[in-house]
């Protein structure tokens, strides 16, 4: 199988130093370069980075999903299963406040993943998904 190319996010945050708490301290992705302006972080080698400007950071638009109010705009990483109900801990540990709890989603049927949202400081939506058949990626 072909390695895929890592990704590059660009997205507006309101804090460098709130981006750095929560990208760098709760989720551990490494700061790269960065600048008075913007920060680099390894999202599991995926290149994403924060730029300071607040004006852009607004609420997202929700979709039902599943009976979820989905936050249209959001990003994240598809786990591993362990790795998954490690970072499910790791962030009810820290109190994180999550919009879309740590649940099954599509149960029984193709494509079932277990899921869960929360929102950076900046209000940008996260969600962090993993299959029990790695295979339901793209399950119709």
């Amino acid at each position: 199988m072909q390695e895929r190319p890592p990704f590059h996010l660009a997205f507006p945050v309101n804090s460098l130093a709130d981006a750095r708490d929560f990208y760098g301290d709760l989720l551990g992705c490494p700061e790269g370069r960065s600048s008075e302006d913007w920060v680099d972080f390894d999202f599991h080698g995926h290149q994403i980075v924060a730029h300071l400007a607040p004006d852009e950071c607004r609420a997202a638009v929700s979709n039902d999903v599943d009976g979820d109010a989905v936050p249209v705009r959001h990003f994240g990483l598809v786990l591993s299963m362990p790795d998954w109900h490690a970072l499910a801990e790791r962030l009810r540990a820290a109190g994180t406040r999550f919009i879309i709890e740590p649940h099954l989603r599509f149960a029984g049927k193709p494509g079932e993943q277990a899921t869960m949202f929360l929102l950076d400081p900046s209000g940008n939506a996260l969600e962090f998904k993993a299959f029990a058949d790695p295979s339901g990626l793209f399950a119709r």
